[in-house]
């Protein structure tokens, strides 16, 4: 299985060190960093938020043309 990982880091408090892990099954964890938690995606704000939402797009949007293409 197929994995995507990114690593974020928030410009603005509280500066948490994040590591996004995209599975092409859907599956997402996401990983404090410092702390060694997993998070969920409700426990993010601000800027890691919107870096969630834009890739989760990006990877619905791969997904929905790879079946088009298989099924077209």
């Amino acid at each position: 299985m197929n994995c995507n990982h990114f690593r974020f880091i928030e410009r603005h408090r509280p500066y948490r060190d994040l590591t996004f892990k995209f599975y092409d099954d859907g599956r997402l964890a996401i990983i404090d960093n410092d702390s060694q938690s997993a998070l969920t995606p409700s426990e993010l704000k601000g800027e890691s938020r919107d870096f969630y939402v834009r890739q989760r797009i990006a990877f619905i949007k791969r997904d929905l043309a790879a079946k088009s293409q298989r099924y077209a």
